[in-house]
């Protein structure tokens, strides 16, 4: 069976050792409990706690998988993680990563989408007011600092214009993937020149494997939409929505909002208001930020359904939603390799990633910033929780509450 062993600086890389699930669950426990701050400051944590702590992998090997869960859609921390479990313990040292760095947030945020409906009186509306300028100030900073990276000239930067505005005229959700593909050609065009990391992780997985994972995510992505056509509202459909999304997610866990929004609210599976709402709690629990399906899936299970069916819609939105990244991540190795010795490729996915920051800009606009910015006031305590994240790096779960408290005092003074 061929793997991918072969990777380069294989004089620095840490031999694979096999520990055990439980071994690993505990670890990533550690890190779904304490691993505030989004996808990149994640990377700070695994990359301390799996290479200089645990040691479980050596720096190269470690940027590597960076490396390849960057270049892939998906929500990279996961997928480094369920990579890292992997190595570590196979596949269910796999599975062990995965629910132990996503069950702390996972949990939180289905107890909101319990507790939501039942807030009331005008300090609970103050504080879903605080929710939705946090996602206001958090997607602000994400724009930013996404298109400093993803758009670093003039090429690309032109790329991301045209696509935030085609979806600014044309408000239809299939636009989103007008858009993307937009960027992709766009990009073959421009781009070719945009050169990709060479270094290759060390991952115990067969060429079969990484086919056949590339084969169940493209059957998967073009067969639930087309058999959810004849039951668009039942748990089908909803699968067949947050597949998607999770499969298009370029760029950062930021970018399924717009993903998720556009196929949501418009077709009346849930309101803007609960959406945002949803959307800033995400932002005071640690680990990933696709955890958000928890809360979605609980929102959107048939109204006045048992605890039992709200579970499982919740647990099926959320399982859903990371499963492309998983088999993009398993498929990844050799579309790497390709990827890296192709111009043309290379200059689709660049162009991919300066549109995802049109898509996302786009979407800071509408619907986060028209429902969510009702008074200058409201403009200054976005501005602020702005620049405690741009600015002054302050932990995202102390701008959850400023924001809320900002926005709770100034109900008080109205």
């Amino acid at each position: 069976m061929t793997t991918t062993t072969e990777a380069v600086d294989t004089a620095h890389a840490v031999p694979p050792r096999q520990g055990g699930a439980i071994e690993v669950f505990a670890v990533a426990l550690g890190l779904g409990l304490t691993s505030f701050g989004g996808p990149i400051a994640h990377l700070g944590y695994f990359e301390r706690t799996y290479v200089e702590r645990r040691r479980w992998l050596s720096a190269s090997e470690y940027a590597g998988l960076v490396a390849l869960c960057q270049m892939v859609p998906g929500p990279a921390s996961s997928q480094i993680g369920f990579l890292i479990g992997l190595r570590r313990a196979g596949w269910l040292g796999a599975f062990a990563a995965w629910l132990g760095f996503t069950l702390p947030s996972a949990l939180v945020m289905f107890a909101f989408a319990r507790l939501a409906p039942h807030l009331g009186g005008p300090v609970a509306g103050a504080v879903l007011h605080g929710l939705k300028l946090v996602a206001v100030a958090v997607v602000a900073q994400a724009v930013w600092a996404m298109a400093r990276k993803l758009c670093p000239d003039l090429r690309r930067a032109g790329l991301a214009l045209l696509a935030a505005t085609l979806l600014l005229l044309f408000a239809e959700p299939v636009m989103q993937l007008v858009a993307l593909a937009t960027g992709a050609a766009g990009g073959m065009i421009l781009c070719r020149r945009v050169q990709t990391q060479q270094a290759l992780p060390t991952l115990p997985v067969g060429r079969r494997v990484g086919v056949a994972a590339m084969v169940a995510f493209l059957a998967l992505l073009v067969g639930l939409p087309l058999a959810a056509q004849a039951s668009p509202r039942s748990m089908l459909g909803m699968v067949a929505i947050f597949y998607r999304s999770g499969a298009l997610v370029f760029g950062g866990g930021h970018v399924v909002l717009p993903l998720l929004r556009g196929a949501l609210v418009p077709a009346g599976w849930i309101g803007d208001g609960a959406f945002l709402q949803g959307y800033g709690a995400a932002q005071a629990v640690p680990g990933p930020l696709f955890t958000f399906a928890a809360y979605l899936g609980a929102s959107i299970a048939p109204q006045g359904s048992s605890v039992g069916v709200t579970t499982l819609w919740s647990l099926v939105a959320l399982t859903v939603i990371f499963l492309p990244g998983v088999l993009i991540a398993l498929a990844g190795l050799p579309l790497w390799n390709w990827v890296g010795h192709h111009a043309t490729a290379r200059g689709a996915l660049a162009g991919v990633n300066a549109a995802v920051v049109g898509v996302l800009g786009a979407a800071l606009y509408t619907p986060i910033w028209t429902s969510a910015i009702l008074s200058p006031r409201d403009v200054a305590v976005a501005l602020v929780g702005f620049m405690l994240l741009e600015r002054w790096r302050t932990p995202p779960i102390l701008v959850v509450l400023f924001c809320v408290s900002a926005a709770a005092v100034l109900a008080g003074l109205a």
